[in-house]
């Protein structure tokens, strides 16, 4: 009987084109699936960003609750070329930061120095470099600390203050504003004669980045600008016997009373070309320390609604603001009763002012 000959082995496997296949419908299906993960995350992001604010609130309520009115900021301290603490500074305890207040002392100064040179007080300086999670949004790419003038390392913040509307000359937070804070405030819930949730306390802002840059006139720096723009060439800085900065050219003019009021910055900011970021030696940028009590650092008001084309423009302490945010389609404020909105990118602008003023007895309709 003749031996048998083993029929060979079958080898089963992919062939090429099914392989390239299986790897075709993979790539599509990571490509419908990363924009929902991406969409997911960002979604819990906002939600963080949210509730940072609202922790926020009940903390600056608990604050005027305990001293019965919302807490101040000082930038220009007792002593020449001193500044004192922010608002965010102040209410540290009701942050569950109380033993990073510890470290503080509101009787002293918090930063030496002239204005476009601040260092800080060396026994504040380790503290001033802390981070503090609940003010910052989980959104924003920028580091969360900045080396400034001499070295110093300062935490920043996105979560302003609001100092008001910005309209007449509301801006110069050296006199009384329309705002929950200026210099040296005491603002009790009982001046907030708007409506507490009619009135904005608090609002994001996208924080700042890097060193100083020039630019040509008219060229902005990518969106949503990660710095501001100095727009203080044409201002004066002295103060007036009322409210307000006076304008010496550059674009700005003055209204009735002496001294700018509503200017319009579509016509201002292409005249401008230096811009700051986060080293800047004059802590102009935004949201650098959330120790600062400067108005480039941890205020802002309502001048410009969320995400404005026209950047922020910092005229020497104080300037002309508004919301800014990395989420989709605007930037969340909280009011005076607590709660937090998403304020749209298309809110009317008159209306956005409104809401910045604790005491304009605006009427205000419906917004987002």
């Amino acid at each position: 009987m003749p031996a048998l000959i083993p029929l060979p082995r079958i080898r089963r496997g992919f062939t090429l084109i099914e392989l390239l296949v299986v790897i075709a419908i993979i790539a599509v299906l990571v490509a419908l699936l990363l924009p929902a993960v991406q969409q997911a995350r960002e979604a819990a992001r906002r939600s963080q960003c949210k509730n940072n604010l609202k922790q926020l609130g009940i903390a600056l309520l608990n604050y005027e609750s305990t001293f019965t009115v919302l807490p101040m900021t000082n930038a220009q301290n007792y002593l020449p070329n001193t500044q004192g603490f922010s608002p965010q500074a102040r209410i540290l305890p009701y942050l569950d930061q109380g033993g990073l207040q510890d470290l503080l002392d509101f009787t002293q100064h918090a930063f030496t120095g002239p204005f476009n040179a601040l260092v800080p007080n060396p026994a504040f300086a380790q503290a001033f470099s802390m981070q503090v999670d609940v003010l910052l949004c989980p959104s924003d790419p920028a580091p969360v600390q900045n080396v400034g003038a001499g070295g110093a390392v300062y935490a920043g913040t996105n979560y302003m203050v609001s100092f008001g509307s910005g309209k007449g000359t509301n801006y110069d937070l050296r006199w009384p504003t329309d705002g929950i804070v200026f210099e040296n405030s005491s603002v009790r819930m009982s001046g907030i004669t708007d409506g507490a949730s009619n009135t904005v306390f608090m609002s994001e802002a996208v924080r700042s980045v890097g060193a100083d840059v020039t630019l040509p006139a008219g060229v902005l720096p990518p969106f949503p600008y990660q710095m501001t723009l100095n727009g203080s060439s044409g201002v004066s800085a002295t103060l007036l016997a009322t409210q307000g900065l006076q304008g010496t050219g550059g674009g700005w003019t003055n209204g009735p009373s002496g001294a700018i009021e509503n200017p319009n910055l579509e016509t201002i900011w292409p005249l401008k070309t230096s811009w700051r970021g986060a080293a800047s030696a004059a802590l102009r940028g935004r949201g650098t320390s959330w120790a600062h009590s400067g108005a480039i650092s941890t205020l802002t008001n309502g001048y410009n609604p969320p995400n404005s084309r026209i950047p922020d423009v910092v005229t020497h302490f104080t300037g002309f603001f508004g919301p800014r945010s990395w989420h989709t389609g605007g930037a969340h404020a909280l009011f005076g009763d607590g709660t937090v909105r998403l304020l749209s990118d298309s809110v009317d602008t008159g209306l956005h002012r409104a809401l910045h003023s604790r005491n304009g007895d605006e009427v205000l309709g419906e917004f987002q």
